[in-house]
């Protein structure tokens, strides 16, 4: 079994499409900075990663998630009830859209890490038929339904906080204006000095502020990373 060994936790991820990489882990120890929240939600959990940093962070916050995928909602689940946090987290089997019509609760804080390839620019008929592919492409959770969504779970005064490409950004807050959500706060990621910015970490409010924006540069060289980026990841990464 491929295990992920974190400072206080453990990932299991031989049964989802999607590893843990640097834009979970990123956004997990990113987000809400500036406020507790007590309820929490994970769209797209994948292998739970994210909502088992978030609960390590929020010793007081309850956590919900929903995955669509049976393997990987399967192995979530799995990784939550081995969790130290394992009373206070919970995973949904179904469609984000699935679960958003059936919930009549509010979220102080909403996170996720969507699939975020447009299925319409790639020609190969046979593309989709690579899980792991079809994990990333965003045709199962438009960027449209996924604020949809948000719009109709966050509470007044939450947060949510995602992680998508950089050359979607524009898109993406112009439909985030749409529904009255407003940013808050972006950092741009690259990977080196000298590389393009690849990553947006967005937080999305209801009330219009000012915009916190920065930059987060990952590495100096090839596993010698930033201090700023160690910073942030060092609670959770062994190594760090």
């Amino acid at each position: 079994m491929s295990i992920f060994k974190f400072k206080e936790f453990e990932v299991a991820q031989d049964r989802c499409a999607q590893k843990i990489g640097t834009d979970g882990v990123l956004l997990g120890a990113w987000a809400c900075q500036d406020k507790t929240p007590y309820n929490i939600l994970d769209i797209g959990a994948g292998t739970g990663v994210i909502s088992l940093m978030l609960a390590q962070r929020f010793p007081s916050a309850q956590i919900e998630a929903v995955e669509l995928d049976e393997d990987a909602f399967e192995q979530a689940a799995e990784n939550f009830e081995n969790a130290p946090w394992s009373d206070r987290m919970f995973c949904f089997h179904a469609t984000f859209q699935e679960y958003f019509e059936e919930i009549d609760e509010t979220f102080d804080l909403i996170i996720s890490n969507p699939p975020f390839f447009d299925s319409s620019s790639i020609q190969n008929d046979n593309a989709m038929e690579n899980t792991r592919e079809q994990a990333r492409f965003d045709d199962a959770l438009p960027f449209e339904e996924l604020l949809f969504g948000v719009y109709q779970l966050l509470d007044d005064d939450g947060v949510f906080a995602c992680v998508i490409p950089y050359d979607r950004e524009a898109h993406f807050l112009k439909i985030a204006a749409h529904y009255k959500l407003s940013p808050a706060r972006i950092t741009h990621v690259k990977g080196t000095e000298n590389s393009a910015v690849k990553r947006s970490l967005i937080e999305l409010r209801f009330r219009e502020s000012e915009i916190k924006t920065s930059a987060l540069t990952i590495e100096i060289s090839r596993h010698n990373y930033t201090a700023e980026y160690t910073a942030l990841v060092k609670d959770f990464y062994l190594k760090m």
